[in-house]
């Protein structure tokens, strides 16, 4: 550049603004080349350095993506087994506790019959002893009355009491043997 300085100074020769001067040619190829040296051995290893880091990370993160895909799909089976066992299992509850409700149930019916048949029985037992008891009072009394009424049919005392008992004995089972004690 200077060369051209001092040539323009000095010389007046007309220059074609088109073509450089040999000087810039030389310069220009030697900044050049200092430019393209220096981003060969700094800057393009560094940026491949980077490119790689790169590509790893978007490789890397893909794997990762696959395995988390793969990891959530076995998890989505899992589950999906999980439930079908766990509805299964519900099923089998449900079936389970319809058959312990029929036999307790089955078992409530069976002792409210037991019950039911018990008390009857009971009731029969009671009543029989009731009948008894009645059929009883009612002899003595049927007994006292045909003493009284027989005494003062024959006009004499029947007081004394083993007569009067064996009158009524007598007088009874005559009773029984005429109206049939078979019918209750």
């Amino acid at each position: 550049m200077l060369a051209y300085l001092a040539a323009e100074g000095g010389e007046t020769t007309e220059h074609n603004p088109i073509i450089p001067a040999w000087e810039e040619i030389v310069v220009g190829t030697v900044a050049f080349a200092l430019l393209c040296f220096v981003l060969m051995k700094f800057v393009f290893p560094m940026m491949e350095k980077t490119f790689a880091a790169r590509v790893d990370a978007i490789e890397g993160g893909l794997k990762r993506a696959e395995a988390a895909q793969a990891e959530a799909n076995e998890l989505l089976e899992q589950y999906r087994a999980q439930l079908s066992e766990a509805r299964t299992e519900a099923a089998r509850i449900r079936d389970e506790a319809r058959a312990d409700a029929e036999g307790i149930r089955q078992d409530v019916l069976a002792k409210a019959r037991e019950e039911s048949d018990r008390i009857i029985a009971a009731g029969r037992d009671q009543l029989a002893a009731q009948r008894e008891s009645i059929v009883r009072e009612l002899r003595t009394e049927v007994g006292t009355l045909a003493v009284d009424l027989a005494s003062r049919i024959v006009g004499e005392s029947l007081a004394d009491e083993a007569r009067s008992r064996g009158t009524v004995d007598r007088f009874i089972s005559d009773l029984g043997a005429g109206t049939g004690t078979g019918r209750r």
